[in-house]
């Protein structure tokens, strides 16, 4: 994987930046500032103290808003698409097992590699998302033909569709399936489909750079002025207090930072290990259940 860039260097980046495009306007607003300084000079009264406490402020303010909002509206939209993902996996196995008949006990047994392949495929997903390969997590819901052959694959949960898909297209073609119930067993294969097709957006469209790097020369610049605002005022408490407001900003993008990519392995990320092991337990559960069943007839 690539080594993320430190926070400085994105800061002190020029290239993909918007500095090219702004620098001209601010030296604009800079050369207005000598105006208002030489009319300070001929004694005409020009000062608002309160406008270099506010405006600053609410600028900031709203990039951090901004920012802070577009990190968790992909974060929310993260955790939708996996709801969604549980709740079919839900859906088609339990359609599975209760709609395909079973004539022989090799039925049997392709009907349970067939839903253990549900699980698999969110599994092989995160995997995906988090760019790391088929590894032992796999191994049990898959055949070692499948899993050698997973291996081998640029997109394991589309292989694991596909899987899928043809054990659907077998049981209708053997008549253990009607038309309407594959059409509607096609369409929650599809949902899942949709949901790494919508995880993969999220993922491989990243905030802006040249929005990132200018809140964050933006930051910097307001955390490194604060001292010249508060001295006179605060004296030795200038420190602590320019700390804490530091903290509380910088604290506020790095929460935007942590949760714009929701499916890794940070703290405040999609806890995707628990839903992956919760639609496990789900599967095993109806799995014991259709087992009951097939006893007592």
């Amino acid at each position: 994987m690539k080594k993320k860039d430190s926070w400085f260097h994105i800061a002190l980046r020029w290239k993909g930046s918007v500095v090219p495009e702004v620098l001209p306007r601010s030296l604009l607003c800079g050369l207005f500032g000598v105006v208002i300084y030489i009319l300070h000079l001929l004694n005409i009264k020009v000062s608002l103290p309160i406008l270099g406490s506010i405006i600053p402020n609410i600028v900031l303010g709203l990039l951090l808003v901004f920012r802070t909002n577009t990190a968790y509206e992909r974060f929310w939209e993260g955790r939708k698409a996996w709801g969604t993902l549980v709740n079919t996996v839900r859906n088609l196995s339990r359609q599975i097992l209760v709609a395909i008949s079973e004539h022989q006990p090799r039925d049997r047994q392709a009907k349970v590699a067939a839903v253990k392949l549900l699980p698999a495929f969110a599994i092989a997903l995160k995997l995906h998302l988090r760019s790391e390969p088929v590894n032992a997590e796999l191994e049990a819901n898959l055949s070692s033909e499948q899993f050698h052959r997973l291996k081998t694959m640029n997109h394991p949960p589309l292989e694991i569709a596909f899987w899928i898909s043809s054990y659907l297209q077998e049981q209708a073609q053997q008549d253990k399936l009607d038309r309407y119930q594959l059409s509607d067993m096609v369409q929650l294969l599809n949902y899942m489909i949709d949901v790494a097709g919508i995880c993969e957006r999220i993922l491989r469209t990243p905030i802006p750079l040249a929005y990132s790097i200018h809140l964050k020369q933006l930051l910097m610049l307001h955390s490194l002025s604060l001292p010249f605002q508060m001295v006179d005022q605060l004296e030795w408490m200038t420190g602590p207090i320019v700390a804490l407001i530091s903290f509380t900003l910088l604290g506020i993008e790095e929460i935007g930072i942590q949760i714009e990519d929701p499916f890794g392995h940070d703290a405040n990320d999609l806890p995707l290990d628990n839903i992956c092991n919760s639609m496990m337990r789900n599967i095993e559960d109806l799995l014991l259940v259709s087992n009951d069943k097939e006893s007592a007839i």
